[in-house]
């Protein structure tokens, strides 16, 4: 599913035009983008949490030549779905 089939599910299940329908989802990931970017911890209830995680530097190898890397720690974005997401899913 694409943002474009959400916003026209919307569009059609609220009656609402789909150009203010995509307004309103495009911001509402902005701001879910912006707040997690900025290190905030993002609860959408009975969907899921996304936050950002601190990965450890580590030792890594080139598979193609054996030869030991050293990969620096990194930041990376998190997802945990949530209770009702999970049950759905899980049927």
């Amino acid at each position: 599913m694409t943002k474009k089939d959400i916003v026209m599910k919307i569009s059609e299940e609220t009656g609402l035009k789909q150009i203010d329908v995509k307004l309103v989802v495009q911001k509402t990931l902005d701001h879910i983008t912006e707040s997690v970017a900025a290190g905030k911890t993002v609860e959408l209830r009975n969907f899921g949490v996304f936050k950002v995680k601190t990965r450890k530097p580590r030792i890594g190898r080139n598979p193609k030549t054996g030869v030991t890397v050293s990969i620096p720690e990194r930041k990376v974005v998190s997802f945990k779905s949530g209770m009702i997401m999970k049950k759905k899913v899980v049927k």
